[in-house]
């Protein structure tokens, strides 16, 4: 799906903590991206965790981590959501961030970063990752998007401060 970048009003980047490959034929990734791209107002993309010689590449060149379907920057989006399948993927997370030119710890980032979302089967003890997310999606993560696009884009709307938006959104269900 490739829609126009300005025409929505949140922009979603779906990132999979592991190499193309793998996230690609991950289910959930799948059902949160149509989820998403149904929505006139919302748009999602997806992006993967290069192997060490591309980052190395990309790092090289400056080139950060991007999105797959129009290669914008992660770090434009307005939400970066990371599935975590397996604690394997833990260390792929802080990879992840630092590719991106997002700080890895949420306690360093401000209003011009987007907001980090964790998900996925490893939400039953989110602890060992808890200082790289901004919130986390405990639950089914289809039930718990659509709410997360909303709030994004209201409080993208009306201009709320980073911390009025983490505050709103701990008191959304999941």
């Amino acid at each position: 799906v490739r829609k126009e970048w300005d025409a929505v009003d949140v922009r979603l980047l779906l990132a999979f903590p592991d190499e193309y490959g793998i996230g690609m034929s991950h289910q959930g990734t799948r059902l949160l991206y149509h989820i998403a791209n149904r929505r006139a107002d919302a748009l999602a993309e997806r992006t993967f965790a290069p192997w060490p010689d591309m980052a190395a590449a990309m790092r090289q060149h400056g080139i950060p981590l991007y999105s797959l379907e129009t290669i914008h920057a992660a770090a434009d989006f307005d939400l970066v959501g990371i599935t975590l399948q397996t604690e394997l993927n833990y260390v792929n997370v802080p990879y992840l961030l630092d590719l991106a030119g997002i700080p890895r710890f949420a306690a360093e980032r401000n209003a011009g970063f987007p907001l980090v979302v964790g998900g996925g089967p490893c939400m039953a003890n989110p602890e060992p990752v808890a200082d790289f997310f901004d919130a986390f999606a405990i639950g089914d993560g289809e039930v718990v998007l659509p709410a997360l696009l909303d709030l994004a884009k209201r409080a993208k709307a009306e201009g709320w401060p980073r911390r009025d938006t983490l505050r709103t959104l701990a008191g959304l269900p999941g």
